[in-house]
């Protein structure tokens, strides 16, 4: 099996190899937390004035009249250069994202300066630097403090993956065809050391959608050694960009859930479909398999979807969603996410 690539520019959602990476202001948390960020300075600076409290109200509101037009510039170009902040240090990255903010103050100090009581160019923009370098700091704190985070949702999922029934049923498979199908039983035995080899790989980065079916298909090649024709997938991936870059290890636990609780206790042959394609600017991903009557323990499925989900907010922020639900007799998982691809910002 290919192995995950990796790219060294691009890597997870806190750091970049030991070194932690700068926020993506085109990612919708960011960008909302640098507004809420920056008007709480704003009125965190009217407060430290000691302006008496029948005053206070008017002086906040004033500071925020004349803070949001440039804010709201100084967004829109962090947003135009996020690909080359992106790409920076974190020391430069705040350097060009303190200039970003005295460039925003100069260009609209012309306008505001008429309105304000008391306009100083050099003092706004002092202050345009130090709030921009204090918001780089809290994306910094964060970001470290994501990296624990990532590295226990990686161990989570790997007790999700590697349940013990799936690694002796695989064994029970080969074991079952080695002697009538010799080839077959070596295809399994590679396709279960290559599926532990990516579930124990240390991947802080995000992987393509091709790498996550490639990896589904060898889980399901060694499934179907014990369930045979009552395992039956359908892919449709018409729409499906195969260098989306996705989490790694979410496609086959998804995968694994629909078959624990949908196939497997079912005696009748069962169907999953897998359906991935790209709307718009959005990558969706919907795993859907049959409800059985017999219940089954429901706590690994909540496992892995809670870890899942965990993944998908240390990543994407707030701009991934997940939902699951029963529908028409059906069980789905929906997964909506950020198109990003591979080679691109």
């Amino acid at each position: 099996m290919a192995s995950i690539r990796q790219k060294p520019k691009q890597s997870g959602p806190a750091t970049r190899g030991n070194a932690v990476a700068p926020p993506d202001f085109r990612n919708l948390g960011v960008m909302l937390r640098g507004l809420l960020g920056l008007n709480l300075m704003g009125l965190v600076t009217v407060a430290l004035r000691g302006v008496p409290g029948d005053a206070l109200m008017r002086e906040a509101l004033a500071m925020a009249g004349l803070l949001e037009l440039p804010l709201m510039l100084g967004l829109l170009l962090a947003y135009m250069l996020a690909p080359v902040i992106a790409s920076q240090t974190y020391r430069k990255a705040t350097m060009l994202l303190a200039a970003v903010g005295v460039a925003s103050v100069l260009a609209t100090f012309p306008l505001l300066s008429s309105l304000a009581e008391r306009a100083d160019l050099w003092r706004w923009s002092l202050w345009a630097a130090g709030s921009c370098a204090l918001l780089m700091a809290y994306f910094h704190w964060r970001a470290a403090l994501a990296t624990p985070a990532l590295s226990e949702a990686r161990v989570l999922a790997l007790n999700a993956r590697i349940r013990p029934h799936f690694f002796f049923n695989s064994l029970n498979g080969v074991l079952g065809v080695m002697r009538s199908d010799p080839r077959r039983a070596e295809q399994a035995l590679e396709s279960l050391a290559d599926l532990f080899r990516s579930l124990m790989r240390e991947n802080r980065d995000l992987v393509t959608v091709g790498d996550e079916i490639e990896l589904a298909n060898r889980y399901l090649d060694l499934e179907r050694l014990r369930l045979g024709d009552r395992l039956k997938v359908v892919w449709d991936l018409r729409h499906c960009p195969l260098d989306a870059k996705v989490p790694p290890l979410m496609l086959q636990p998804l995968i694994e859930n629909a078959v624990y609780h949908g196939i497997e206790p079912s005696p009748t042959p069962g169907e999953i479909q897998v359906r991935i394609a790209q709307r718009g600017r959005e990558l969706v991903i919907e795993v859907d398999n049959p409800v059985q009557a017999e219940t089954r323990q429901q706590q690994g499925n909540r496992m892995a979807q809670a870890n899942i989900r965990e993944r998908l907010m240390l990543f994407f922020d707030i701009e991934a969603q997940m939902d699951s639900g029963v529908k028409d007799g059906r069980y789905r998982v929906r997964i909506c996410l950020p198109l990003r691809r591979e080679g691109r910002a």
